[in-house]
């Protein structure tokens, strides 16, 4: 019963010396710690700073136009050394001019002269009067041919004015599924400002294409205009189709 009893005294001392000596070590390895850390940090700065380049120091020196002596003489510069080069030099192998015999003339032939072929008159194939009975033209040759679709873009001094304007109709497929679009389409029009041709250029959908080429077809114009009088010529009208 006594030694259980001296333990159980001694205990408490025991932990104290052991959480004293603890204290201790602990300081002490926190000290290594830090004056390791501090030693790499340094040594690093230190590496960089000796690393360093120091920059160079120009040294200007201010001299008066008087100081200066005479320039070198041009004519006593040596001249830059010949280089020789001992390399055998190929022969060409194309391009060699190649001579030829002198082609043969016959003695017979002459050439006429500057003078006499000045005075050689020129034959006339046919003689005319002068007063243009035999000049036949054939209409056929200046019909301007108005079946041809007339060029994007034609000259014109007034343009072509919509007289009468059709609407299209509304496709019901499009009107419930809620779709909307442009319809752009190219009209040509004649010298009497009607339609001759419909096409469409570009459409936000195909299902209003058939609506704006039938409304197309039922504008009038007034016909474009020129010096010489009526000319055909393209239009591009837009057809929206929009729900209100």
């Amino acid at each position: 019963m006594e030694t259980q009893a001296a333990v159980i005294d001694n205990a408490p001392r025991g932990l104290e010396q052991f959480q004293k000596v603890y204290r201790k070590y602990a300081s002490y390895a926190m000290l290594i710690a830090l004056l390791f850390h501090f030693g790499a940090i340094g040594s690093y700065y230190l590496v960089l700073y000796l690393q360093e380049e120091e920059e160079p120091v120009y040294t200007v020196r201010i001299l008066k136009y008087s100081d200066l002596g005479p320039p070198p003489s041009i004519a006593n510069a040596d001249a830059a050394p010949q280089v020789q080069v001992s390399a055998p030099v190929a022969k060409p192998s194309i391009g060699i001019p190649v001579p030829v015999p002198d082609a043969e003339v016959s003695p017979e032939q002459t050439i006429q002269t500057q003078t006499e072929m000045s005075n050689t008159q020129s034959p006339v194939l046919n003689e005319g009067t002068g007063n243009g009975n035999n000049v036949q033209v054939d209409p056929q040759d200046f019909k301007v041919d108005e079946d041809k679709e007339p060029e994007d873009f034609v000259p014109y001094e007034q343009a072509p004015e919509p007289v009468t304007k059709v609407n299209p109709t509304y496709p019901e497929i499009a009107m419930r599924a809620g779709m909307e679009g442009t319809v752009y389409v190219k009209i040509w029009i004649d010298k009497e400002g009607k339609p001759k041709k419909v096409t469409v250029i570009k459409s936000d959908a195909d299902i209003f294409n058939e609506a704006a080429i039938q409304a197309a077809w039922k504008w009038v114009f007034t016909p474009a205009m020129m010096k010489n009088g009526p000319v055909a010529v393209n239009v591009t009208v837009p057809f929206k189709f929009r729900l209100k």
